[in-house]
């Protein structure tokens, strides 16, 4: 089983735009080809799809996409997307309720927010052959959206420990692994920017592994973090931006990020392998000149997190092995 996971996608603003005259399909650049070799796969969606609502008062920034750009998920085939992030109620609960049933309609499950508090944390099952794909999505963004007995809003979990909010996700995930044979936790986490994984992000995600997760799929930075390794199972502290609008800071370099495509074999996950893409001209497009580069900075910060990795000139893509051959004693 191969599955795909997508960083912060974005198709609001001059995505939106431009999507009124392009093809559903021009988001996904060239992408779409190594895409189309995946049995799941898993995106943020970092907007809303809605026709109404009104702005967020008090914030910066809102994203919305016409409803109708569900057909951009579609033309992925984008099977599952995390709604906990601090953008999904930016023109209010109406235009929110609004893209729950376009989801709903399309067959695109969806995690991390909801109408009411169960709704948010309720995990999604995709079926993949006889293996049932458990999805658990929840941010420590926006904690004035968390969602309510009979409010809508996000799966607020504070990073911080001691948190009961922490403990209930932790059990969340253990009562989810009892029933699924693979379970991704995707963790909408912490601030913009920087390439170090905090310490509060190493700890909490080791916490979710030894509770049932197989893989912890972070974003909320725009640029990408190492990935660490726990028990055989990958960290992906940050996994950056895939598609957006965004001014480029030369320095983070907020266009840069990957393709994360992980091999799973008898429930184990096997490889994770890493393909350099960059943004441009609202579309994501696999690297080029600089894929190496870009995988070479990865290296180093995953490095960092004692994770090795190879560069594969074949497939142009970073190697991750997760079961290291046990050395002879």
């Amino acid at each position: 089983m191969k599955i795909a996971m997508l960083g912060d996608v974005m198709l609001g603003r001059l995505v939106n735009s431009h999507l009124a005259t392009a093809h559903p399909a021009y988001p996904w650049g060239d992408t779409l080809e190594l895409l189309g070799q995946a049995d799941v796969r898993f995106a943020n969606l970092e907007c809303v799809l809605a026709s109404g609502g009104e702005p967020e008062p008090g914030k910066i920034f809102h994203f919305r996409s016409d409803l109708k750009n569900v057909a951009s998920l579609l033309a992925a085939g984008v099977d599952v997307v995390s709604l906990a992030n601090n953008h999904v109620l930016d023109y209010g609960t109406a235009a929110f309720r609004e893209m729950l049933p376009a989801l709903d309609g399309h067959g695109i499950l969806h995690a991390g927010a909801g109408p009411d508090l169960n709704a948010a944390r309720r995990p999604m099952v995709r079926r993949v052959g006889a293996a049932a794909v458990g999805f658990i999505a929840f941010t420590d963004n926006q904690p004035d959206w968390e969602a309510a007995d009979t409010v809508p809003g996000v799966h607020y979990v504070p990073v911080e420990g001691g948190d009961r909010r922490r403990a209930a996700l932790l059990d969340l995930v253990r009562r989810t692994k009892a029933r699924v044979q693979f379970l991704i936790v995707s963790a909408h986490w912490g601030g913009n920017w920087g390439s170090e994984a905090p310490a509060r992000h190493q700890d909490l995600a080791r916490d979710l592994i030894e509770a049932g997760a197989d893989v912890v799929f972070g974003h909320s930075p725009h640029i990408f973090r190492g990935v660490g390794i726990h028990r055989n199972r990958p960290v992906i502290y940050s996994a950056g931006d895939f598609v957006d609008d965004y001014a480029v800071d030369p320095v983070e370099r907020n266009d840069q990020s990957f393709l994360f495509m992980l091999d799973v074999e008898d429930g184990e996950p096997r490889t994770l392998r890493l393909y350099p893409t960059v943004i441009a001209d609202f579309q994501a497009r696999l690297a080029q000149r600089p894929a190496f580069e870009i995988a070479a900075r990865m290296q180093r910060l995953s490095r960092q997190l004692g994770t090795p990795s190879d560069w594969n000139a074949s497939s142009r893509c970073l190697d991750i092995p997760l079961h290291r051959p046990r050395t002879p004693l």
